[in-house]
């Protein structure tokens, strides 16, 4: 009886996996570096549109709606029409729209009209904006998957 090839029985040596940080430092930094660009321009139209104690908050409701828009057209870029970089989605769809849009202010708002006295204002405000990002985020989804179509030879 001849003995058995250690050799072959053991398991391949593999080269040390960096640590978890390493990988995510990058994406953590481009979320950081998007997010801040998105918080400023929301904030900048704030400033340019300011709404009046007990008025419609339409900074707020176009700035969420504008961006579910925009995030619409992205995923449907990034998703179906090819590969981007690994930092692209995090930057500009995490980052920069998750800092656009603000669904935290709209519930602020809906409590400031509420505390004010203007429930009407504040349901409207609430539904209204539901209603409108989800249809704008729907609509240009099915426009760009439309337009990538008809330019496909």
């Amino acid at each position: 009886m001849t003995a058995p090839d250690t050799e072959s029985l053991r398991a391949p040596v593999r080269a040390p996996r960096p640590p978890a940080w390493r990988a995510q430092a990058p994406v953590v930094a481009v979320v950081a570096l998007g997010g801040a660009i998105g918080a400023t321009a929301r904030y900048a139209a704030s400033l340019w549109w300011p709404a009046g104690p007990g008025g419609f908050p339409w900074a707020t409701f176009w700035i969420n709606v504008v961006g579910c828009a925009v995030i619409g057209v992205f995923m449907v870029v990034v998703t179906e029409v090819g590969a981007a970089h690994r930092l692209v989605r995090p930057f500009f769809g995490t980052g920069v729209l998750g800092g656009f849009t603000t669904f935290s202010t709209y519930a602020v708002d809906i409590q400031k009209q509420l505390d004010a006295g203007h429930p009407r204002v504040g349901l409207a405000y609430l539904a209204a904006t539901l209603v409108a990002a989800l249809t704008a985020v729907w609509l240009a989804a099915t426009a760009t998957r439309r337009i990538l179509k008809a330019r496909q030879p």
